[in-house]
């Protein structure tokens, strides 16, 4: 059984080294040292410490496994012990996830405890050090093969006041608006500025965010709305 502290020693081993958007790392390969995206980068540290696959598929080959936030959120149900954000974020060596929307990519983290963070974030930042409040997670998970133990004082998040994202029935207003018409004016593709957040809005953002080495969650949270020049709330 691995403990936090060995997995969380090595994740650090890494910090500021490249994140690429859908990099695949070799989970048996001791030696990598990038390109990391972040669910990559998280199950190869898994892998490391314990020699389980967990967020890859497929599970049969740690040399071909590719790791996915999706593939994350179902081994959580599957084959990992489900916890509250607030738990994980307390917890050394628990980990905290957001599933990817459509059309939009997810997230996963290692937390640290005290509501710290290691994470391949993305193109601009790389590995990092980052905290967990302020962000929108879905759940946290304890992953087999690691003695994490669950904090007896959970870690109370402060989370965004608003983010905007695709979700069904779709987030409207003059907000969304600002935000499409600012996209278009720097040169992205929103489609109409008709006030609705769907897929081709959320590309746009992505798109941005790309362009600008941020995390490319494709949703508009305080962040990428001060990156856009966009008042936010």
């Amino acid at each position: 059984m691995a403990t936090p502290q060995t997995l969380l020693r090595l994740a650090r081993k890494h910090l500021g080294e490249k994140y690429v958007l859908g990099a695949m790392v070799p989970k048996d390969n001791a030696d990598w040292r990038g390109p990391w995206d972040c669910a990559e980068f998280a199950s190869w540290c898994v892998f490391q410490t314990t020699g389980t696959i967990f967020g890859c598929r497929p599970r049969s080959d740690p040399d071909a496994a590719d790791a996915y936030s999706g593939f994350w959120m179902d081994d959580t149900t599957k084959l990992g012990r489900r916890i509250s954000i607030a738990e994980a974020a307390a917890t050394p060596g628990a980990f905290l996830v957001r599933a990817p929307a459509a059309g939009a990519v997810g997230h996963v983290v290692i937390c640290a405890g005290g509501g710290k963070t290691v994470e391949a974030h993305s193109s601009k930042r790389g590995v990092i050090e980052s905290v967990t409040d302020g962000r929108r997670w879905d759940t946290g998970v304890l992953v087999p093969g690691i003695d994490a133990r669950v904090s007896a004082a959970p870690q109370p998040q402060e989370r965004p006041a608003l983010v905007l994202r695709v979700k069904s029935p779709m987030m409207a207003g003059e907000l969304v608006r600002r935000v499409q018409r600012r996209l278009a004016e720097l040169g992205f593709q929103p489609g109409p500025p008709d006030g609705a957040y769907g897929p081709q809005t959320a590309a746009a953002v992505q798109a941005f965010q790309m362009a600008k080495g941020m995390l490319p969650d494709a949703e508009v949270g305080e962040r990428t709305a001060k990156a856009l020049g966009v008042d936010w709330i």
